[in-house]
């Protein structure tokens, strides 16, 4: 079966609801987990949540979009709820009978976890509901301002929940693992123009490539504006010490204060908007930090997967 995966908001200006915990690093961490355990499965998964978007319309027809493109046969939108600290529990909203009868086995499942059942819920209302082409339902797992929600709450659970409720199993085997990107052998110049659009690198008029996998004017340009960045030789040809950074980046590694240097930071100092020198210093730290704040997150300076999630998807 095809699914397609919406793992809710986390796509700025699109972000989820605060409470005890956030819901952009909630829907994260369970819809990364549903994707792996479904692919685990034998299905086919689509990510529909969008790399960037311009506003949060633009964010939720770029879902719908992806999902009504590869023509999925279901869609689920993975959410979290807020209200006023004392409601709680679970409920799913559905458009017509295929989005009911498919609601009702995760609804279910969560609900075996102890969370109040608030039932399933007409979800015409909602622009992903409405506007995709399949049968669809959006999950608010349960209320991030409740405490009693978040004695209950655990991603793995809920995860097998969800897996469990669409397809009435789960993984036996243990989920393999993303492939570590320092190790990607692949030089295409395809995988290098949508490496360079997903680290935000663009052209000299700012407009992003043409992931055509043709080494044309704009892809050069933006080659040599990410070789200034990281530090190397400025050449507009791509050789063995940018594809090494380019993978440095892309592996994510976790990054701590006077721990590391080099292409990897010069790139966040670049993303971060200070002055770049290669050092994670004072400076760069303070700066990691308030980027880390206004995104919802824990500001310790650590630069972990979440983190790079906001900065590069």
């Amino acid at each position: 079966m095809r699914f397609g995966i919406d793992i809710g908001h986390n796509c700025p200006p699109d972000t989820g609801a605060r409470g005890i915990k956030f819901e952009d690093n909630l829907t994260l961490d369970v819809g990364s987990r549903v994707i792996s355990k479904l692919k685990s499965l034998g299905h086919e998964v689509i990510d529909c949540k969008p790399v960037r978007a311009s506003n949060v319309k633009d964010s939720l027809s770029r879902r719908c979009d992806l999902a009504n493109n590869t023509k999925v046969d279901l869609f689920v939108s993975i959410h979290f709820n807020a209200f006023n600290q004392q409601a709680n529990g679970t409920e799913i909203y559905a458009v017509g009978t295929e989005g009911r009868k498919a609601a009702k086995p995760i609804l279910d499942e969560i609900i075996k976890l102890g969370f109040f059942n608030r039932g399933i819920k007409n979800g015409s209302h909602l622009f992903v509901l409405r506007n995709t082409k399949m049968p669809a339902i959006l999950i608010e797992s349960c209320f991030i301002d409740s405490r009693k929600d978040m004695s209950l709450f655990n991603s793995e659970a809920i995860a097998n929940a969800i897996v469990k409720g669409l397809t009435g199993e789960l993984p036996t085997r243990p989920v393999i693992p993303i492939p570590d990107e320092e190790d990607n052998i692949d030089t295409t110049v395809l995988r290098l123009q949508r490496a360079l659009n997903r680290l935000k690198i663009t052209d000299k008029d700012n407009k992003i490539l043409l992931e055509d996998n043709t080494i044309d004017v704009q892809t050069k340009q933006a080659l040599e504006r990410f070789q200034r960045i990281v530090g190397v030789q400025v050449t507009g040809i791509i050789g063995n010490t940018t594809w090494a950074a380019i993978n440095q980046i892309l592996a994510k590694r976790i990054i701590r204060p006077n721990h590391a240097g080099g292409p990897v930071i010069r790139y966040i100092q670049y993303r971060i908007g200070v002055e770049i020198d290669g050092v994670y210093g004072t400076q760069t730290e303070v700066a990691v930090k308030n980027f880390q704040r206004q995104n919802g997150l824990l500001a310790d300076g650590i630069i972990g997967p979440i983190s790079w999630q906001k900065l590069i998807g």
